[in-house]
């Protein structure tokens, strides 16, 4: 079953965080990831939206998307995004149709 990450973003140094951008879809590739949607300005339908950057992801399965998550190639590029930005990050499970 399809597993999706979710991930809210605020990007305070977009220089650091471009390091990251630049190593990340080798990786997540690699892992079988698929980007569904990049964000920096949705629309809000309610509520508030405080973040710059709003992700979701697609995995074939929540063990393909951990291995992804915690790869030491993934762990390694992470500290660019830790140093440039705070965000909130979920995994989730897909329906199953």
């Amino acid at each position: 079953m399809a597993a999706y990450i979710v991930a809210q973003i605020t990007i305070y140094d977009r220089e650091t965080y471009g390091k990251y951008e630049a190593g990340f879809m080798d990786i997540f590739s690699a892992h079988g990831g698929k980007l569904l949607a990049v964000e920096e300005s949705p629309t809000v339908l309610e509520g508030e939206w405080s973040c710059t950057r709003t992700i979701i992801a697609e995995f074939p399965d929540q063990d393909t998307a951990r291995g992804w998550y915690h790869c030491d190639e993934y762990q390694a590029l992470m500290k660019h995004r830790n140093a440039a930005s705070v965000g909130s990050i979920a995994l989730l499970n897909g329906l199953a149709v």
